[in-house]
């Protein structure tokens, strides 16, 4: 198994992990784009704090979190550590990744930036609304579920939480911009006539996606104030 443990830790094997587990949070991101939607109904809430009680109860869905969870980490401390290792042998310069394009461009040489801006989002955001919405108590909706739309409403309400998320999403944007192509290259899957159709997926789904994110925390600031 050594040689297991030797790739995983070489510069091209962190790369790899990043790559598998980026792609796979690429999914998450969808599907919890998707349900987040729920928020934009018409019943108060109602059909958004069912979509989160069945979240939150689902064995299944309690399963995928902790694989979700094991996704983050990782992609987490290989960011760090690859960028550690880039710095170290640049003599402490920017980090740098593998671009698609002959030379590198902003995005590219600030992905640990842009990582940072995500995590110190993601934590908030994990406190305000999942730590809430398991471990306090919160008032229930007419359908007898929690009423998480009323706590999503009031932080949205919050100008510096909504300038947080906004920022946040542009980070983003600007990660998965560089991340979403570089980690179908890391893998290998790149080859002139398809490079350039990944390349225009990945800007789309970059845009699209947090764009969608970015729209929930403006719709209730300016509608629902």
């Amino acid at each position: 198994m050594s040689w297991i443990s030797n790739t995983v830790s070489s510069s091209i094997g962190r790369k790899i992990v990043m790559s598998v587990t980026g792609l796979f949070l690429c999914s998450f991101l969808v599907i919890h784009l998707i349900g987040n939607f729920q928020l934009f109904s018409a019943d108060g809430g109602l059909a958004f704090n069912a979509y989160s009680h069945f979240m939150s109860t689902n064995p299944l869905i309690r399963v995928a979190e902790i694989i979700l969870v094991a996704g983050f980490g990782f992609h987490i401390y290989e960011s760090i550590m690859l960028t550690r290792r880039n710095q170290a042998a640049r003599g402490g310069q920017s980090y740098v990744v593998d671009n698609i394009g002959q030379n590198s461009d902003w995005k590219s040489r600030n992905m640990g930036l842009l990582g940072s801006v995500i995590l110190v989002f993601l934590i908030v955001h994990l406190y305000n609304f999942y730590y809430r919405f398991h471990y306090e108590p919160l008032p229930m909706d007419s359908a007898g579920n929690k009423n998480l739309y009323g706590v999503v409403m009031n932080s949205f309400q919050t100008w510096w939480y909504v300038l947080l998320y906004v920022l946040a999403q542009i980070a983003l944007c600007y990660h998965l911009l560089h991340g979403f192509a570089s980690g179908f290259q890391t893998l290998g899957l790149n080859h002139r006539k398809y490079t350039p159709v990944i390349k225009l997926v990945g800007y789309a789904f970059s845009i699209i996606v947090c764009a969608g994110f970015a729209a929930m925390p403006l719709y209730f600031f300016i509608f629902k104030s």
